[in-house]
């Protein structure tokens, strides 16, 4: 057995640790100098994560890691646990020579399987097509961008299959046309989902992440989108959307992005 750890071990790791109440684990490969957290609910430092771990309920809650990407000094995960309540988290961790030094997250309350059958962490899990990193990230932003920054609806069919399109968020069920009918439908209802700038883009193989700043019916929300590519065409789509806390109940400064 190697007894080298890699970052994406590493970043699940602290997963564990969070999971098993177990502070010393969950900052292992945390830089104690040099940590910050984007986690707007936790004081800064690796004080705070030690710190967040002793307010959670006493009782062991393994946290499942459904997905692990790394792209460049960054690891980006999905998981699934329960956290006050059973949640859905995106994390994404730097490392800076060998160890982590910022974080940042976004999690959300599980839902049941949607109309098509679909929980918000099933489907694939392993990322392929290596080779096509940079073309996947690229069609990502240009997609996001012309979407959700320029507002070109009429656009949307370009980057997908025809209606072969899989959606993993409880709002809906598969296909385009029913994602572009619902888009409508809120929009009609008042609830405007906007977009106001894109944080990061990471990616590895034919699996993207967008995190994005914007806005539900005027409210402050950060966006993260897993998304699928398969033959140059957006196939699935996995998300967790957060509402963002007024500054004065922001327990750190580094922001949300």
């Amino acid at each position: 057995m190697s007894l080298f750890v890699n970052e994406i071990e590493k970043a699940m790791t602290v997963s564990e640790g969070i999971g098993n109440r177990d502070p010393a684990l969950a900052t292992k490969y945390i830089n104690r100098q040099n940590f910050k957290n984007h986690n707007l609910m936790a004081y800064d430092g690796v004080q705070g994560v030690e710190g967040f771990i002793s307010h959670l309920p006493h009782e062991k809650s393994p946290l499942k890691v459904v997905r692990a990407f790394q792209d460049g000094p960054y690891v980006f995960t999905q998981s699934e646990g329960d956290l006050f309540g059973k949640k859905v988290f995106f994390d994404i961790y730097r490392f800076e020579n060998g160890q982590i030094v910022e974080h940042w997250d976004n999690q959300t309350d599980s839902t049941p399987p949607n109309q098509s059958g679909h929980t918000p962490t099933d489907g694939p899990t392993e990322a392929t097509d290596l080779k096509d990193t940079e073309k996947n990230k690229a069609l990502i932003k240009e997609f996001y961008e012309a979407i959700f920054l320029k507002g070109q609806s009429d656009k949307m069919p370009q980057y997908f299959d025809g209606d072969k399109y899989i959606r993993h968020d409880a709002r809906g069920g598969d296909g385009l046309s029913i994602l572009t009918a619902m888009m409508q439908q809120l929009a009609k209802q008042g609830m405007d989902m906007n977009v106001d700038k894109i944080a990061m883009i990471l990616g590895q193989g034919n699996f993207v992440l967008v995190v994005a700043g914007g806005s539900i019916s005027g409210k402050p929300v950060a966006y993260y989108d897993l998304f699928r590519v398969e033959n140059s065409k957006i196939a699935e789509h996995w998300d967790v959307i957060e509402n963002i806390p007024p500054l004065d109940q922001w327990n750190n400064q580094n922001g949300k992005f």
